[in-house]
């Protein structure tokens, strides 16, 4: 942790290490430039919903309550009597992300920006280290074949598919998220796609030849002419994300992708006479 005192200017227009603030309505919202995020060994990671893709929200401001008796050094050589309040910026831009406090004496707090909680919510969402689908079918070394239905299904975990929670606090302001995987769109790598609203169905032999009742994709052609001989497919799930104020008060959603990739290798059945 590391503590330094600043003026109330400083607050409002100093850059933390690494990205930018900006004062929006009754908050501050900060970025980094970085845009890396934690994902399984063959997923990508992808923001979307409300705010920047991008950003990573890093400071709060809030008034310390109570505040700090008379001749402290908070007060920066003002008195209580002169009017105004210390308050406490905190930032997450110390190493490790760990938490920067600086403090200042501002005259006005209605131009001191409160905490946002949808902001809150997305330190919750960091929290939980949502990755791309698990995918269990189709196999990188699976035998698959032209016109013959594949099914498609992902294996189930809290950070794969949900349901996960986290909670995190900032500026007094604690909020609670839970993530659940909505839906999964396939590219099948020959042109088409394919939308699954769930976690599909795994295949058993006593089904035969029968389509997926739940996911599938049947290739019309093999991958001979593709890079590697084989399709490259992704499958990218979006996370749906309830928050919620802790106590009751303002909720909200929160919508994230995540991708994985496998290759898959489509022949066709030679007859032999």
């Amino acid at each position: 942790m590391v503590v330094s005192l600043i003026s109330a200017s400083q607050a409002l227009s100093a850059t933390p290490s690494g990205g930018g603030c900006g004062a929006a309505g009754k908050w501050v919202i900060c970025e980094v430039d970085d845009d890396a995020a934690t994902s399984g060994s063959n997923s990508q990671a992808s923001d979307s919903g409300s705010g920047s893709a991008s950003s990573k929200p890093l400071c709060t401001v809030k008034k310390l309550d109570p505040q700090p008796p008379e001749g402290s050094m908070y007060w920066k050589g003002k008195s209580p009597k002169d009017g105004g309040a210390v308050y406490e910026r905190s930032c997450l831009t110390g190493p490790g992300t760990t938490l920067v406090y600086t403090y200042f004496v501002a005259d006005d707090a209605a131009n001191i920006p409160a905490v946002d909680p949808a902001v809150v919510a997305r330190q919750a969402v960091a929290k939980m280290q949502l990755s791309g689908p698990d995918i269990a079918s189709p196999r990188a070394n699976g035998k698959y074949v032209v016109g013959v239905p594949m099914w498609m299904w992902v294996n189930t975990n809290p950070t794969t598919f949900g349901p996960n929670s986290a909670s995190a606090t900032a500026g007094g302001v604690t909020v609670i998220a839970t993530a659940r995987v909505t839906k999964i769109v396939w590219s099948m790598g020959d042109g088409s796609a394919v939308t699954c609203n769930g976690a599909g169905t795994p295949y058993a032999a006593s089904a035969g030849m029968q389509e997926s009742p739940t996911c599938g994709h049947t290739y019309a052609r093999t991958s001979a002419s593709r890079a590697g001989g084989r399709y490259a497919v992704t499958a990218t799930s979006t996370w749906t994300v309830d928050w919620q104020v802790n106590g009751g008060g303002e909720s909200g959603l929160l919508v994230e992708t995540r991708q994985s990739q496998m290759p898959v290798a489509i022949g066709e059945v030679q007859v032999v006479r």
